[in-house]
């Protein structure tokens, strides 16, 4: 036997919501592992970016560097760096579910994680720093 039609102005009716309410929503609840991973991968790209920016002003203002221009180099230490420490931080702060026990697992899937969250992150970051960021400071 099937229920009784609803119509929207009875209490237990569900709303549709829209497309960016929808999304709204899951940004301000996402889930504490995402959140963690994210976090620790654009922490330290920002302050790895503010280093390799005021690297570049410097060199750009005629500072004679040890070893010269090592901006191609800078730049593959920071994806490196944010793509190691994004994986690792990753790695120990998310555990993997227990379910009812009490001990705290650690995974491959907690380090993928923090990999995966660290690619775009570090890109982004990067992104913004020299074209945005880099052309404000001269």
């Amino acid at each position: 036997m099937n229920p009784p039609p609803r119509g929207p102005d009875h209490p237990g009716a569900v709303r549709h919501r829209s497309w960016g309410e929808v999304r709204w929503r899951q940004f301000r609840n996402a889930p504490r592992p995402i959140v963690r991973a994210v976090l620790s991968s654009l922490v330290v790209a920002v302050v790895l970016a503010v280093l390799f920016i005021a690297y570049d002003v410097a060199l750009a203002r005629g500072a004679d560097m040890p070893g010269g221009d090592l901006r191609v180099l800078a730049l593959a230490v920071y994806a490196l760096a944010v793509l190691v420490v994004g994986t690792v931080v990753t790695y120990l702060v998310v555990p993997q579910p227990t379910g009812s026990g009490t001990t705290r697992r650690r995974s491959g899937w907690s380090a993928a994680l923090g990999f995966f969250a660290a690619v775009p992150i570090a890109w982004l970051v990067m992104v913004a720093a020299i074209q945005i960021v880099r052309p404000v400071l001269g």
